[in-house]
């Protein structure tokens, strides 16, 4: 959520931002500035009025000591008066709050000065691609049919059990999942990140804190009876760890992964380009986040766009980096790289991750903090996914297919403890 104060203070650089999203409602900063005004309006005049009534209630004292009753009689009503005054004006003020608080909460992230302008993914720049890519050519087959002739993912029993996008692993298929899930976490505890094992399912405070809601709730599955959202990344847990906590200085930063299920409604998604594993409700995932001092964020944010790299260069598939237009950054970012591997067998990218820095969005809504130089101030905080599971599974299966099975890379071939599916 950004900061009343600083919509006032940058107001041209917001409203330049906004049109790099293609963002519409730019009358809501004004709108914003206005709420706030009159918020701090009612505020002074509270205050004022809370000041007099103290006043008052001191010189109703001296009054009494000195035995003028009726004095004190009449600056008594007067006083009731403030009370009653003051007490409508509390309940303004909260009405106030209240609009400024909804506002804000409709208002993106302004994107950073790299961001390019651009509507949809076709304005994405394309950063990095690790090699060029091609076709396997006649014969090769999608990982949905590649799934059913070994045995490895049952998408029709997934079906009978809980519906389209709940697909069932079996044998090898299982086995390759958990040996990916380790692998990742494995290399994210290398790299100085310490594993945590969150709740998969989040209070609304929680969705409203990394920026979920409102902006994606049609998306994500809920609990009504108790009031709970399932996870739609272990971001949301993870990040929320840390909801109203004002570190210290040297406790920072902190690197967390973590290794959950995801579950997301997918509303309205249909086609050819979410068959298979291309596009699920439930699916794997190991995230990474990152709590950061403010000036260190950028640096971290390439850092863990190379570490990133690094997974995919393990698993010898295909990739390239794209830094996301503003029209296609996700609601809370100020900059996001995805990265997407190439499906051979489709002839397709395919999304595996995406790296994002939210510089102060999410801490403003979580009131996460950190103290140096006698002030507190508000942390920067980032995530990715490191990685997600059935784009990389189904990149797996269709990149190594060959006449004698699939052939795993090396570094997974540790892991699983086989290295051909056949």
């Amino acid at each position: 959520m950004l900061q009343v104060n600083f919509l006032r203070d940058n107001k041209e650089r917001v409203l330049e931002g906004l049109k790099k999203r293609q963002f519409k409602n730019l009358e809501l900063v004004d709108e914003a500035i206005a709420a706030d005004d009159e918020r701090k309006r009612i505020q002074f005049e509270l205050d004022s009025q809370l000041s007099e009534i103290n006043k008052i209630s001191k010189e109703i004292g001296l009054l009494m000591k000195e035995g003028k009753k009726e004095e004190a009689e009449s600056a008594k009503s007067k006083t009731a008066q403030y009370k009653e005054s003051s007490s409508e004006l509390k309940s303004q003020l909260e009405g106030k709050e209240n609009d400024l608080l909804n506002i804000l909460y409709l208002l993106p992230n302004i994107p950073n000065e790299l961001v390019k302008s651009g509507a949809s993914a076709d304005d994405n720049e394309i950063i990095f691609q690790s090699h060029p890519v091609e076709g396997l050519g006649e014969g090769a087959i999608p990982h949905w049919e590649l799934a059913k002739k070994y045995n490895l993912i049952d998408f029709e029993l997934g079906v009978k059990i809980a519906g389209a996008g709940f697909p069932v692993y079996l044998g090898k298929g299982a086995r390759l999942q958990r040996a990916l899930v380790q692998y990742f976490l494995d290399k994210n505890v290398e790299k100085g990140y310490t594993e945590v094992n969150p709740p998969h399912v989040v209070n609304e405070a929680s969705g409203f804190g990394t920026g979920q809601l409102p902006d994606k709730e049609g998306q994500m599955y809920y609990i009504n009876e108790d009031k709970l959202y399932l996870i739609p990344t272990a971001e949301v847990p993870v990040t929320n760890l840390y909801r109203d906590v004002l570190f210290d200085e040297k406790d920072l930063p902190i690197k967390n992964t973590a290794f959950s299920q995801c579950y997301r409604r997918e509303a309205g998604s249909y086609g050819a380009h979410v068959r298979g594993l291309n596009r699920l409700h439930q699916f794997e995932k190991v995230e990474i986040v990152r709590i950061e001092k403010p000036e260190n964020s950028y640096a971290v944010l390439e850092e863990m766009v190379e570490h990133i790299k690094e997974i995919l260069t393990d698993l010898e598939l295909p990739f390239r980096v794209l830094r996301l237009c503003g029209g296609d950054t996700g609601f809370g970012s100020a900059m996001t790289y995805d990265f997407e591997v190439w499906s051979a067998a489709q002839e397709m990218w395919l999304e595996v991750s995406s790296v994002s820095n939210y510089e102060t969005f999410q801490a403003n809504r979580l009131k996460c903090r950190y103290k140096g130089d006698g002030k507190s101030q508000l942390v920067h905080t980032l995530n990715g996914s490191a990685m997600a599971l059935p784009r990389i599974m189904a990149a797996l299966l269709e990149n190594n297919q060959t006449a004698e099975g699939i052939k795993l890379p090396k570094k997974i071939a540790e892991y699983a403890r086989f290295d051909v599916i056949n």
